[in-house]
């Protein structure tokens, strides 16, 4: 039961941990722009997800008629 426990997500001093390393393997500097490019792929993603589902509901409203 215990092992099931370990394979979820990180507790509070994990996150610690975890952000330390990166700050130590990508430096103070990179982080900032590490985190914009994160931002742009969800930006994207969004997006794009929107213009998938306008396009189905668009198929699905033309089959109706």
């Amino acid at each position: 039961m215990n092992t099931i426990l370990a394979l979820g997500m990180p507790g509070g001093w994990e996150w610690i941990i975890i952000g330390l390393i990166v700050v130590v393997f990508f430096g103070a500097n990179k982080i900032p722009e590490i985190f914009r490019g994160f931002g742009k792929g969800i930006r994207e993603f969004k997006e794009a997800s929107k213009e998938i589902k306008k396009e189905i509901e668009k198929d699905s409203s033309e089959d109706k008629k």
